[in-house]
């Protein structure tokens, strides 16, 4: 019978996610829970972690558990630093910060990048993805030049050359679209119940939620996507949403979906710009979100690859645990 050797948890914005894993990296049991580190008050993170995975631990003292997202954030249980670019898995799990307190609990480090003007970025759980996506290429693929994309709240794009995140960047789409949406005259002509909920299922610095860009009408979408393609920038463009709604050139029910179709198709335009992908873009989400993605980053012309939040993040927590101190 197999044995747990390990509890791997994502731990994000708005959710929880645990697996109790085998030492051949098989998932012999799970939790799911919309539990969040903004749901967890103030010193309640270790009653929290017991109360999903409590019985796991009993039942196996002392076994390990590597958490990942934003739980370790300056907002979460204990801030793990970030990792400089480039940064490999190798880096991250030799930066593994053990809880204060807790012996036996982990944190994977996000990882920030400093452009040459002196900007920073971050990102905290979505490079455990990317790791877990490169996992599975071969050998040669893994060390050419692979661009990645993760759509979401703030979307994220990096680059990895020999097995290194060496670039990345961050889009605030998903929030956009949320702030036009709800929050501003453009939402005045949408049909409310055409609201959507459609994000990203990981736990990674910004855990989806209900202001991801998702969209069900596939013909809005595509003109804002077009429209996108043309000259006159995101703020021109933003404006046709409500000129657009008022000459009924764009339906009440497909406003959302054309604001998405704008707001993402910006965001594809830019950065295929900058990561100039030299092959496919590997897309990391959920389905539903890839797909609108990969229909977006074709119209700029590079094809995609997708890999499920789920499955990048579990591959690439038990990478990370086969090099965890006390394995």
């Amino acid at each position: 019978m197999a044995h747990p050797v390990c509890i791997l948890v994502d731990w994000g914005t708005t959710n929880f996610r645990a697996w109790l894993v085998a030492a051949d990296g098989a998932v012999m049991d799970s939790r799911d829970a919309a539990l969040g580190i903004m749901q967890v008050p103030e010193g309640g993170f270790p009653a929290a972690l017991d109360r999903q995975v409590g019985a796991w631990r009993s039942a196996d003292p002392g076994l390990p558990v590597l958490m990942s997202g934003m739980v370790g954030s300056r907002q979460g249980w204990a801030e793990a630093p970030y990792l400089p670019c480039p940064a490999s898995a190798e880096g991250l799990a030799g930066a593994l910060l053990e809880v204060p307190g807790e012996a036996g609990v982990w944190i994977v480090p996000g990882v920030s990048r400093e452009t040459p003007d002196g900007r920073h970025d971050v990102i905290r759980g979505e490079e455990v993805q990317i790791f877990g996506a490169l996992a599975d290429r071969a050998a040669g693929a893994a060390r050419s030049r692979q661009v990645f994309c993760l759509p979401g709240t703030h979307s994220k794009w990096a680059a990895v050359q020999d097995g290194r995140i060496d670039w990345f960047a961050t889009s605030m789409t998903g929030e956009v679209y949320s702030v036009m949406a709800e929050h501003s005259i453009l939402g005045r002509l949408m049909d409310p119940a055409g609201r959507d909920g459609a994000g990203r299922d990981g736990a990674g610095e910004d855990d989806p939620g209900p202001d991801d860009p998702g969209l069900d009408d596939g013909v809005s979408f595509g003109k804002g996507l077009a429209l996108a393609a043309e000259p006159g920038g995101l703020l021109n463009h933003l404006f046709a949403v409500r000129a657009e709604g008022l000459f009924g050139a764009v339906p009440e029910a497909g406003l959302r979906s054309y604001l998405s179709g704008i707001v993402i198709g910006h965001e594809i335009r830019a950065m295929c710009g900058i990561a100039r992908p030299e092959g496919p873009v590997t897309l990391i989400g959920r389905p539903d979100l890839t797909r609108l993605y990969a229909e977006a980053i074709g119209l700029f012309g590079p094809s995609t690859v997708v890999v499920t939040s789920r499955d990048a993040t579990l591959k690439g927590l038990s990478i990370l645990r086969k090099a965890m101190p006390i394995d």
